[in-house]
Order: C-alpha cells, then structure tokens, then sequence
C-alpha cells in the first residue's frame, strides 16, 4: 500500500465510523428510527460515495507532491466535475428505493468545492511531509499539532455533515412518513453536529496517545 493509499484508508475508516455513530444516534429519537429503514441504505450507499470522492482527491494531491507542484484552483474544480460522476453512480444505486431523492446542486456545489479545497490541501500537506520510513501517525504528528488536527476535521466532517443534510432534505419519503421529513432532517442536523465534534476529538486523541 503507497501513502496515499494510507491516507485513503484512514479516511476511509473516519468516516465509516461517523456513519455508525450517526446512525447509532438516530436510532435512540422515535421519529427517525421510523423513517431509518428507509434511510439506513441511502446513508450507507452516501458514506461510500464520499469515501471514493475523498480518494480522489487525497490521489490527486499525490499526483501534486510527486510533480514538485502545489494544489491549484483549477485541480479543484476539476475534481469537483469528477465527484459528479460518483454521484450518478449512488443514483443509480438507489433508483429502486422506495423514496425519491435529488440532488440540489444549487445548495451543494459550495459545501462540496470547500470540502475538496480542505482535503486537497491537507492531503498535500501530510503527504510531502511523510517520508519514508515514518509512518502515517508520525508524519500527521510532523503537519498538524493536536488541536490545529481536531479543527482541521471538525471542519471537513461538518462539511461532509451540511452535504448530507441538504441531500436528506431533498428526500421524498412514503406518503406515511413525509409529516416526519422535517423534524427528520433537523434532528439528522443534531447528530450529525455533535458525532462529527466527537469522531473528531477521538481520532486526534489517538494521532497523539503515545
């Protein structure tokens, strides 16, 4: 596994665990657990297209260190239009659900550009300082001090949380649960907040548990 696959990983493991915190929570709260078998395999399918999305963009700062060069506007964009094809996959993943979903570009294209902009630099920064034979956990020791590494993801996951609720408030549930859809999305609002500040915290905590 090269480094940028690592960091792919590790991401890929963050944010996994940020779906099962947040679904965990939204099973405790009467009104979402109603609406959960309806959303549980769109939040699924959701997680994994974001993993691939990162993926992208942690290959492409890869790409970036390799060539001596620095992220630019232009491979931000670029990067953008690439997640637009991922999301025509999930669409076409959950064509046969029983709801109805969108996805409100007008509301999404500036969370998920910031998004790729923070990612991007971060990534590039990890990986120009990671030589070998440190290790990931070294090399996030070398780039970010704890608590500028707790902000850095308390940042990209409440991005990754404010895509997810425009997307949730873009859902058609069945007929019996739409009067549910809005103290639905806000309570997803809630817990997402709160497990994105969490996962945070924990995965700094661990970088820097000696």
């Amino acid at each position: 596994m090269d480094r940028a696959d690592a960091l792919a990983a590790l991401n890929r493991r963050m944010l996994h665990a940020y779906s099962a915190r947040t679904v965990s929570a939204l099973r405790q709260s009467l009104p979402t657990r109603l609406a959960l078998p309806y959303l549980e395999p769109i939040l699924v399918l959701n997680v994994a297209k974001e993993v691939r999305k990162d993926a992208l963009v942690i290959r492409r700062a890869a790409q970036a260190v390799a060539a001596g060069a620095a992220p630019t506007g232009e491979a931000v964009q670029e990067l953008f239009v690439a997640t637009k094809a991922i999301d025509d996959d999930f669409l076409q993943g959950v064509k046969d659900f029983p709801v109805q979903i969108r996805i409100p570009y007008e509301e999404i294209e500036p969370v998920r550009v910031s998004r790729i902009r923070y990612v991007l630099h971060a990534a590039h920064r990890i990986l120009a300082a990671w030589r070998e034979p440190v290790r990931l956990r070294a090399a996030l020791r070398a780039t970010y001090g704890k608590a500028d590494l707790e902000l850095l993801l308390c940042v990209i996951l409440d991005l990754y949380a404010r895509e997810t609720r425009a997307l949730s408030r873009s859902l058609r549930l069945p007929a019996a649960l739409m009067p549910l859809a809005a103290r639905v999305a806000h309570h997803l609002s809630s817990v997402m907040a709160d497990a994105g500040t969490r996962l945070a915290l924990d995965v700094a905590r661990g970088v820097y548990r000696r």
